[in-house]
């Protein structure tokens, strides 16, 4: 990238989120439980990502155990108490895998300009990372659980902002939820709201002709 280049780009930072953009979860197995205990596809997730219950696991509260627990309680006025922990147990340990070509367009974005990961995760992220070989994969991870705050709450941005080492009018927010890309945006970011790899290939073209 010349001079010129780097002088006229919309950005110099690019803060983007984990879930749902780069890493994807497998919810068969979880659905076929739902369904054997009479229950509609997607009530485990819906009690589990409650704010009052998804919150203290996402700020480093509590342990992904006692997530579990709390999600068995909720449920198990629908189900016996031992399947709701099973339910909750095959949600919290759902199988994941990294989008490789999402994966690729911020690896070579990240030639160009700083790469940090935004995410409300839990304690278990750093290994998650390990896992799908993405250790490495950014300058910084800032996730709510380390850093005890979440999005959209400004301070998530911001500290990502510092350790990007970028002012946060320069900084791109990329995120699967609208209302974390608007809290972005909100702060002087440029935002992207994800649904697919075009979009990020869209938004980062500037900087991937190498």
């Amino acid at each position: 990238m010349t001079a010129s280049e780097i002088c006229s780009r919309p950005f110099d930072a690019v803060l983007c989120d984990l879930d749902n953009v780069i890493r994807f979860y497998d919810m068969a197995p979880l659905a076929e439980l739902e369904r054997a205990a009479g229950l509609a596809e997607g009530t485990t997730a819906r009690v589990a990502y409650a704010p009052e219950i998804d919150l203290p696991l996402l700020l480093g509260k509590i342990t992904k155990e006692e997530w579990v627990g709390s999600i068995a309680s909720a449920l198990s006025g629908q189900v016996p108490l031992a399947y709701a922990r099973e339910l909750g147990m095959a949600l919290a340990d759902a199988p994941f895998r990294a989008d490789d070509a999402v994966v690729a367009l911020l690896c070579r974005v990240r030639r160009h300009m700083p790469l940090v990961l935004v995410t409300n995760a839990t304690l278990e992220l750093e290994r998650d990372l390990e896992s799908m070989g993405l250790a490495d994969l950014a300058d910084h991870v800032v996730s709510s659980a380390r850093v005890g705050v979440a999005k959209p709450d400004r301070e998530i941005y911001e500290i990502a902002a510092e350790r990007a080492g970028v002012a946060a009018n320069r900084c791109l927010f990329v995120d699967d939820r609208l209302e974390n890309v608007q809290a972005a945006i909100t702060l002087g970011m440029t935002g992207a709201h994800y649904h697919e790899p075009a979009d990020l290939q869209k938004v980062l073209g500037f900087a991937l002709d190498d």
